[in-house]
């Protein structure tokens, strides 16, 4: 399929004759733009792409120039850097999966973004464009004048677009409870309400791959889930979160076809566990305990920002929440190891 035919399925405008020129690069740059997209919008995307490197500009993108043997964070991290600005392609499944990954990762952007102009494009009209990008002035795809429009933006330097619209981005840090997309099972909507729904492990969400660092971690967890028996599907995440706590993700059954995730330390609340219990051999058993016991029901609550119970009046290890050692201590003042 040539350029044209492509252009043609994917919707997209012709370039006019007459383009910007782009700017020069600076030393430590190597790219006009570095563009994030999801795996479902590639077509229209590398239409895009094609049109921007047939008029000059250098684009970087994931599939041709991250390099091998580095992991997603660094790849990332170095593309931005090197990068005069930053194109979002918001598109429904951008907005649900991947915006959720970068978001949870921004403090380690932090210093690469400050700088950087982010361009956001609103792929279809109704896309809920992210709360922390609501102060930029996207661009819509299906602007007659979208091709000049976008043009014109990537090829004025930084400096000039400094009272404009596209404003450098102030990216919120990553914190404890942080609640992230919640996983559908398999076949959702075919499922009765009293069968036990199936998770893929086959691969691991975009908006995890760059909070878990061993994605195998994430296979045998959601595999570990899989395997529980239907008489104890309560049972399912809890398992899993032996594994997935060490990568600071907790699971919590939702329901038979849902599974709640959160982007949450536990680390403070183990070292709480081991001072507790330092004359004791079991401390971290119990920990483990805990676990097995209070992590799923723990990970909902903190998904909904809603407890059984008030606000506890001691300091926590969770900032302006319910760490887990807490939540633990008050199922225990109601309940009892099992």
């Amino acid at each position: 399929m040539d350029l044209i035919q492509l252009l043609e399925t994917a919707d997209i405008q012709p370039l006019p004759p007459s383009v910007p020129v782009p700017p020069t690069l600076r030393d430590g740059e190597c790219y006009h733009v570095f563009i994030s997209y999801s795996s479902t919008d590639y077509q229209w995307t590398h239409c895009l792409i094609d049109q921007l490197e047939a008029c000059g500009l250098q684009v970087c993108y994931h599939d041709r120039d991250f390099t091998p043997g580095r992991t997603v964070l660094e790849n990332m991290s170095d593309c931005i850097q090197e990068s005069q600005k930053v194109l979002l392609v918001l598109s429904p499944e951008f907005v649900r999966s991947r915006w959720c990954l970068l978001e949870a990762n921004m403090s380690l952007f932090r210093d690469c973004l400050e700088r950087k102009p982010i361009v956001p494009v609103l792929l279809e009209p109704g896309v809920s464009v992210p709360l922390h990008l609501c102060h930029l002035t996207y661009l819509e795809a299906n602007d007659p004048d979208f091709n000049n429009k976008l043009l014109k933006v990537l090829c004025t330097p930084n400096q000039q677009l400094q009272g404009s619209t596209v404003l450098p981005f102030h990216p919120p840090s990553i914190y404890n409870g942080k609640a992230l997309q919640p996983l559908d099972a398999v076949y959702e909507d075919s499922l009765s309400k009293w069968d036990c729904g199936q998770f893929s492990d086959m691969e691991v969400p975009d908006q995890l791959r760059l909070i878990i660092e061993d994605q195998e971690k994430y296979r045998k967890a959601v595999r570990m889930i899989n395997s529980v028996s239907q008489n104890k599907v309560w049972f399912r995440p809890v398992w899993a979160n032996i594994i997935l706590s060490e990568e600071k993700v907790l699971m919590g059954r939702r329901s038979n076809s849902k599974i709640s995730l959160v982007y949450v330390s536990l680390d403070r609340c183990k070292h709480e566990f081991a001072e507790t219990f330092s004359d004791q051999v079991c401390a971290e058993d119990l920990y483990q305990r805990a676990l097995l016991y209070f992590s799923s029901g723990y990970a909902c609550c903190l998904a909904q920002r809603h407890f059984p119970f008030p606000q506890p009046s001691s300091t926590g290890h969770l900032e302006g929440g319910v760490c887990f050692c807490q939540y633990v201590s008050q199922q225990l003042s109601v309940d009892q190891w099992k």
